[in-house]
């Protein structure tokens, strides 16, 4: 039942776009199925309060069963700290790793060509990986096994450390694995003490926790730069404590204590017949599972058609999304779909986006919002580069992504997504970056110059939004415009600190700020562009600064008139009051 529970939630993940319905960060308005949740809570509490005395008695009958017998009693007790280890370890491997079908397939995805599994339809492998180690996990002798055990490692090594599609192997074979061990190590926990061996595992869950956001979150934590981008120890302890825990019910399972073997548990841990129901509910599953991958791969994998096209338009924006959580902590993917399709923008890049954690749900928003507005998505740096991330969206095929590592050699990892893309039929390169806090400078300037390099080194038409932490005509400022040959959207904008917008080789139309409503964190800021045509010579173009009206502009270059005056649900044309267009 435990098994195949989670595989229930991971399938149902899948139809709802990794969110599960019954959260409590969802509602009636972003799709949460809470009553329903309370619902099915209430009638599973009433089948365990009514259930008859006699059922009671079979259970207990069949558990004593399925226990190993020994000379003396009939089981033997389960060294109860290296279980807890194991116990803790096994919960923190399933929730952060296999709690959704897309976290592996982010952990392994390294940009364009595509250098990895797309969550659809590939997620529906992690779910089948699962499912065959929950299937064997009866054979507790192969299953507890050193040698599955230094299997299972390397796929952990590869997952952790290898990019595409051999990590993304590599997190199956760990998928495979933990799989298989589930059932020996519940086993080795039912015969442990129950009070001290809960409290160990646990206690060990919560570290493991801690620490896998410790390797991101280093400089607001104490102790921080001890596990500073430090996932492979994270990884490391957590594969030490499954084996640790592993051979404990081992030893408690299998082995007696003159060498001998438990054959009656050696490929058996309960009667046949449940055995081959549980394994049918678990497939059955999984089954589900490929269900919502098949049901979802016209959506996930149709052709994007750009905006304005005959004009050769191009609207780029930034927002600052801080996790897709809105003022009150609830989910806001709904509105920020709602503002995106009202914005009509082409390429859209998100900051603080990567939500592949526990403490963020272990979700990837960035799929529904592809699938809903028909956008190309790169996710950017995968959770195991230590980021808080930085996503885009594309209404433009992708010819080539790198995810950047900015230097930050005193806080936060910063990072950067360069993108080729084929714009009109030409090449246009993006820049969506988010550069550190205002409290390292020499942070910030070291990864500003970065920036300006790779735009300075790129022949293509460019256009940058990023999270820059500057004032407007200050030395970092100058740093990126200057040194990388862009200019600034509107360099009379003298309100602007976080967020920035330049150019190059493109004639800007115009430029917008739009406020963020009640989603956190920042504002939206949108420019918009025309693309030369292919093979036009574009290295005379210049700047104009020179401000026309919106008649000077045919309706179709015009930014949506829905943000006017009071706007719509909170979002509205601010600081200008009005977009500003440019000769």
């Amino acid at each position: 039942a435990w098994e195949a529970g989670l595989l229930l939630s991971v399938a149902l993940r899948m139809f709802f776009q990794t969110n599960n319905p019954v959260w409590a960060t969802m509602n009636e308005v972003n799709g949460g199925w809470n009553k329903t949740g309370i619902a099915l809570g209430l009638l599973a509490l009433a089948d365990v309060v009514t259930r008859r005395s006699d059922e009671h008695a079979e259970v207990r009958a069949a558990k004593r069963s399925d226990l190993p017998p020994t000379a003396a009693t009939a089981q033997r007790r389960a060294a109860w700290v290296p279980t807890g280890l194991g116990f803790g370890a096994l919960l923190f491997t399933l929730h952060s790793m296999y709690s959704d079908s897309a976290i592996i397939g982010r952990w392994s995805w390294d940009g364009y060509p595509s250098t990895g599994p797309a969550p659809v339809p590939w997620g529906g492998l992690v779910a089948t990986a699962l499912a065959g180690g929950f299937s064997v996990g009866h054979r507790l002798e192969l299953a507890t096994g050193m040698l599955w055990w230094s299997v299972a490692s390397a796929g952990a090594c590869a997952i952790t450390l290898v990019p595409g599609w051999s990590g993304f192997a590599g997190g199956l074979v760990l998928a495979a694995y933990v799989g298989s061990v589930t059932r020996s190590i519940l086993h080795a926990v039912a015969r442990s003490p129950p009070g001290r061996t809960f409290f160990v595992g646990v206690l060990w869950y919560n570290v493991l926790v801690l620490a896998h956001v410790w390797v991101v979150a280093y400089e607001f934590v104490p102790g921080g730069p001890l596990l500073r981008e430090r996932t492979w120890v994270v990884m490391l302890a957590t594969m030490l404590s499954l084996y640790a825990g592993v051979r404990a019910a081992r030893a408690s399972l299998v082995d007696r204590p003159g060498g001998a073997r438990h054959t009656a548990v050696v490929t058996a841990a309960g009667p046949r017949s449940d055995r081959r129901r549980a394994r049918g509910v678990v497939w059955a599953a999984a089954i589900l599972g490929w269900a919502a991958m098949i049901a979802r791969l016209p959506a996930a994998t149709r052709s994007p058609v750009p905006f304005h096209e005959p004009e050769r338009l191009i609207t780029a924006a930034i927002w600052t999304v801080h996790f897709d959580l809105d003022n009150d902590m609830w989910l806001a993917e709904n509105r920020i779909i709602d503002a995106v399709r009202d914005l009509e923008a082409d390429v859209m890049g998100f900051l603080e986006s990567d939500t592949e954690r526990i403490i963020m749900g272990q979700r990837d928003w960035t799929q529904r919002v592809a699938e809903e507005l028909g956008y190309y998505v790169d996710y950017g740096p995968s959770p195991r580069k230590h980021t808080w991330g930085c996503a885009m969206i594309s209404k433009f095929p992708i010819v080539n992504s790198t995810h950047h590592l900015l230097p930050s050699p005193v806080g936060e990892l910063a990072c950067a997504i360069h993108a080729t893309l084929d714009v009109h039929g030409r090449p246009v390169d993006v820049i969506i970056s988010h550069n550190g806090q205002e409290e390292n400078p020499l942070d910030r300037r070291l990864q500003t110059t970065e920036l300006a390099r790779i735009m300075r080194e790129s022949m293509n038409p460019f256009i940058f939004t990023g999270y820059v932490v500057t004032k407007p005509h200050a030395e970092n400022y100058k740093i990126l415009y200057d040194q990388g040959r862009i200019h600034d959207i509107d360099p009379t904008d003298s309100d602007r600190w976080c967020q920035y917008i330049g150019y190059r080789g493109l004639k800007r139309v115009g430029y917008a700020r739009v406020s963020r409503g009640t989603i956190t964190d920042t504002e939206i800021q949108v420019g918009k562009f025309a693309v030369p045509q292919p093979g036009e010579d574009i290295s005379a173009w210049a700047p104009s600064y020179k401000r026309v009206g919106e008649a000077h502009y045919a309706p179709e270059y015009h930014f949506p008139k829905v943000f006017r005056g009071k706007g719509v649900r909170g979002h509205f044309y601010h600081v200008f009051k009005e977009p500003r267009y440019f000769d």
